[in-house]
């Protein structure tokens, strides 16, 4: 059965660039980002493990640890990793874990066989610190992840989680949110949405991002 949000991650032990990996335990009080590539030495995936480095700092301030994952070897790895770090002018700073055995590709079906039955395919999983599945994107081999994106939701799911607000299409961190239709007591949206809000219709009410009325400012 495949992974569905709201699931729990399948813990694993799986070598990595930076040693035996226990999933659960490497990511601890982190929310993480595990990405998977079909192999080592590939164009696009090059390219998205270069991105991801340079993201480090971006990824810290969210408290998030980027994971990736290839089917090709540990050895095979770090000479791809010497590749990465020439033409992408950054320095790789996360592991990428040796999945020879198709153990963590199977439990998180990353194998899709009308697509290759050997290889992975490229998803991207959010996994929060309860170790809950978030998000899941699976994309094409012809298209590079737009990890833009994937921080963008990372912002969003941090603001929601800690507010009762949701995020409007196209949303941008600092950006107005949607009061959630759940919270109808007038008391209470005052008290946590001090600047007020605008009812454009009864189930749609903007406020402008809560984050910035608890700082004061």
């Amino acid at each position: 059965m495949s992974l569905r949000l709201g699931d729990t991650a399948p813990d694993f032990e799986q070598d990595s660039t930076e040693g035996r990996i226990r999933f659960h335990e490497w990511l601890g009080n982190s929310w993480g980002v595990l990405f998977s590539h079909p192999a080592d030495f590939t164009p696009v995936c090059t390219t998205e493990l270069g991105l991801t480095a340079k993201l480090k700092d971006e990824f810290a301030k969210r408290n998030v640890k980027a994971i990736a994952l290839s089917v090709d070897p540990v050895d095979s790895h770090h000479d791809w990793i010497k590749d990465i770090n020439e033409t992408q002018g950054c320095t790789v700073n996360f592991p990428i874990i040796a999945d020879h055995d198709r153990k963590v590709s199977e439990k998180y079906d990353m194998i899709h066989p009308n697509a290759n039955d050997s290889l992975t395919v490229r998803s991207l999983f959010i996994i929060d610190p309860n170790k809950k599945v978030r998000l899941i994107i699976t994309y094409p081999a012809s298209t590079g992840r737009n990890f833009n994106e994937v921080l963008r939701v990372i912002d969003s799911l941090q603001l929601t989680d800690e507010h009762s607000v949701a995020t409007p299409g196209n949303w941008e961190s600092g950006s107005d949110v949607v009061i959630v239709p759940s919270l109808q007591d007038e008391d209470e949206i005052k008290k946590r949405f001090p600047k007020g809000y605008k009812a454009v219709k009864s189930y749609l009410r903007m406020t402008p991002d809560p984050r910035s009325n608890w700082s004061g400012d």
